[in-house]
């Protein structure tokens, strides 16, 4: 395997998120190779950390003022082997290439393990939708549709929302898709309800961060209730985590965004939770505003010479991850432990470095990985793409139940897998293991492709 991981740096000396996820991948499914050589033989790893296509496009669009901006767009279609392309596109100042394949190299084990029929991909542009008006923001969605359409489509590609990408965009996105292929079809998903969305959609993530976490506690006969839960992220993620983790009668004490985090001892209440949503979402404003209305909570600036994020250095049980890649490093990780965290459920996208994976894993900790624990939003995706094949909307309560099912099932695989394999309790390696074979295996049936 670490010939494999070397011949990733190699080829692609640029893209340390991406060596990252491989890395991790690899050091899991090493016992899978020893125990089936056909993998070996056929080439799978090397295989898998290729992209089937790589897209990449000027997006041209004009400011408010007149002015030409021009931005660069990607779509990254890992692997189709299960199903269509499924995955997210980002829209922040941070998106390149390496980022973009860690993000599909990481969905296609993530959709694998949903049990529903799809591939990875991974999208966006380096356009940063802050700030901007939405005449502006619809002008840069139109344009990087009359690229994009062309390669996605109901069987082939379906993109959906990510950071940067909300109902606004979605919805900005759909229409020129529409327009330049003259048909209504579940080519996107994250729309809204009256044109073909689902309902739960924009609460899955959250949801089933916290219901994996939810079955994480029952392995020890435990509960969320009464547990003390810390959150990074003030997006959907960390909205509706925070929402669950009251549902389920723990209180969540912090959120945060790119200029800093709150701590609010008392609990971020339903009253206060609906503020936070009106003020990131409806006003597109800062955390810091929530401290404002509430003095009780304790406002913090970034602090980038501190070396460690202090929103993981308060006492708790829980932590929920729920921001951005790499956000716990090793120090975070150990300020955890020490505060006596016991459980960790990733809402984002490998939010944790490999050194802050191994302290979790030594420690003992319940720790639910991003493939797994935040699979909820993309299950939810799929749930929409099989009400717009079928030309029918379900049920809240219909939606809900399926995707605490889907969760269910992810946590079982991935408890099973680890114990078939020799590391009990290991969900990192449940959930590599079990995506994994599933998708190799498609590939196999389906010849050298």
């Amino acid at each position: 395997m670490s010939d494999i991981v070397q011949l990733v740096k190699t080829r692609d000396p640029d893209q340390p998120e991406f060596h990252q996820a491989v890395t991790e991948v690899a050091e899991s499914i090493e016992p899978v190779l020893d125990r089936i050589p056909e993998y070996r033989q056929a080439k799978v790893m090397e295989r898998i950390v290729e992209p089937e296509r790589v897209i990449m496009f000027r997006v041209p669009w004009m400011d408010d003022k007149g002015e030409v901006k021009v931005n660069r767009g990607f779509r990254i279609e890992m692997n189709s082997a299960i199903g269509p392309y499924k995955g997210g596109l980002r829209f922040h100042p941070s998106v390149n290439l390496g980022i973009l394949k860690f993000l599909a190299f990481e969905q296609v084990f993530k959709n694998a393990l949903t049990t529903l029929p799809m591939g990875g991909g991974k999208g966006g542009s380096d356009f940063d939708p802050k700030g901007k008006s939405d005449n502006e923001v619809m002008r840069f969605c139109q344009s990087f549709m009359s690229e994009l359409f062309r390669h996605i489509g109901p069987n082939t590609d379906v993109p959906a929302g990510d950071i940067g990408v909300g109902a606004r965009e979605i919805g900005f996105l759909f229409g020129m898709y529409k327009r330049l292929r003259n048909e209504f079809t579940g080519v996107l998903t994250g729309k809204g309800l009256n044109w073909g969305g689902s309902l739960i959609r924009p609460e899955a993530t959250g949801f089933g961060s916290v219901y994996f976490a939810s079955e994480m506690l029952k392995t020890r006969s435990e509960s969320l209730e009464g547990k003390t839960c810390l959150v990074s992220g003030s997006g959907n993620v960390a909205q509706y985590t925070i929402e669950k983790i009251l549902d389920l009668g723990g209180k969540a004490v912090t959120c945060s965004d790119s200029s800093g985090y709150i701590y609010d001892a008392e609990g971020i209440d339903r009253d206060k939770l609906d503020h936070l949503m009106m003020l990131k979402n409806v006003r597109r404003g800062r955390v810091k505003e929530y401290a404002e209305k509430y003095p009780n909570a304790v406002y913090t600036n970034v602090d980038p010479s501190l070396g460690h994020n202090p929103l993981w250095d308060h006492k708790a049980e829980c932590a929920f991850p729920s921001a951005t890649q790499n956000e716990i490093n090793a120090t975070d990780a150990q300020n955890l432990v020490n505060n006596g965290i016991y459980l960790v459920s990733e809402g984002a996208n490998m939010p944790t470095v490999p050194e802050g994976i191994e302290i979790f894993i030594e420690n003992k900790l319940l720790y639910g990985p991003g493939k797994a624990a935040n699979a909820g939003g993309v299950s939810v995706s799929g749930l929409e793409m099989t009400q717009n094949s079928m030309r029918l909307g379900w049920s809240r309560k219909e939606v809900d139940e399926k995707l605490h099912g889907i969760m269910i099932s992810i946590h079982k695989t991935c408890m099973e897998t680890a114990e078939q394999y020799g590391t009990p309790g290991n969900y990192v390696n449940g959930a590599n293991i079990a995506g994994f074979v599933k998708v190799v295996d498609a590939m196999l049936d389906q010849g050298l492709v």
